[in-house]
């Protein structure tokens, strides 16, 4: 990626283990049968509606976050959205630095998907 696309657009849409989806692509990625898909939005959030086969995890409750994160295989791919794009950038900058490889953030978010 270019400096500039950098500078401008405030966040890379790759990086080594964290990689940005459209709606399309996530979509079919996570129509696989044995995926990893979290939702980081608060409960109330989530019950307002979610996608399906979505666990939540709320990123703002910082300990259980870690904590019930840390159950799953850090190898395997792990899908996360939120409900706009900004808090499932951060929840997957701190899955990849406890070590997550394979993290597919949805593009815009739940509010994307509708």
């Amino acid at each position: 990626m270019s400096f500039l696309s950098l500078l401008f657009s405030g966040h890379p849409q790759k990086s080594d283990h964290i990689t940005i989806l459209d709606k399309a692509s996530f979509k079919a990625a996570i129509s696989s049968k044995n995926i990893t898909l979290i939702d980081v939005r608060t409960p109330r959030e989530y019950l307002s509606g979610h996608i399906k086969n979505a666990v939540n995890i709320d990123y703002f409750d910082t300990s259980n976050f870690i904590k019930a994160i840390n159950g799953y295989d850090k190898e395997q791919p792990i899908y996360i959205y939120c409900r706009s794009g900004n808090r499932s950038q951060k929840a997957a900058r701190k899955l990849d630095s406890i070590g997550f490889k394979n993290i597919f953030d949805l593009k815009g978010g739940y509010m994307n998907w509708n």
